[in-house]
């Protein structure tokens, strides 16, 4: 997949990349540029399972995927070209170490007018695909669930914070964060 996502990039110019959860607050990599953008046709959801970076095949935890349908606020960045492979290989290796996501070229609108971005979705079709969970799941899963970056909770809640810091409000977001720390 990794292959096919540099081969669509077609590698003539700078690499945007669309960033809607940890990217934000910790892209892990340097660009020359980042712009607030909105993608639509799709929205943020905590709904993907996590086995490996927020939680484990015995005790799975979440973290955030995109899935089809509304719109999303988040931030594109800009990957000056002579960087842009490493920065591929670097994301596929923190975002990619299952495969679980579908990689696409995706519009994203900026003020500066629209460019096309690398954004990391998921398909409801997906095994990593939560469907639909109840509150007192999500409060099982924040009070268990941890993996090689920490725990579901702290990345929801980064995730939260790192959001209203660009000026981006998440209701679904801070509605899920109260239901799950109320006991």
């Amino acid at each position: 997949m990794l292959e096919q996502a540099l081969h669509d990039w077609g590698g003539h110019g700078d690499l945007w990349v669309f960033g809607y959860a940890s990217l934000i607050w910790r892209p892990d990599f340097n660009f020359a540029e980042q712009r607030p953008a909105r993608v639509h046709g799709w929205h943020r959801a905590l709904k993907m399972w996590s086995h490996v970076n927020r939680g484990t095949p015995e005790c799975p935890g979440l973290v955030f995927g995109m899935l089809s349908g509304g719109s999303c606020r988040g931030m594109v960045f800009r990957v000056a070209q002579e960087h842009a492979r490493q920065v591929m290989v670097n994301l596929w290796q923190r975002e990619m170490p299952l495969g679980v996501y579908d990689p696409r070229w995706l519009p994203c609108q900026t003020a500066e007018g629209t460019v096309r971005a690398l954004a990391f979705t998921l398909s409801r079709n997906s095994p990593s695909y939560t469907g639909a969970l109840a509150p007192e799941e999500y409060r099982r899963i924040f009070l268990q669930a941890s993996g090689r970056y920490g725990s579901t909770h702290d990345y929801a809640h980064d995730t939260y914070h790192g959001l209203r810091k660009v000026g981006i409000h998440d209701r679904a977001l801070a509605r899920l964060l109260a239901q799950s720390s109320s006991a």
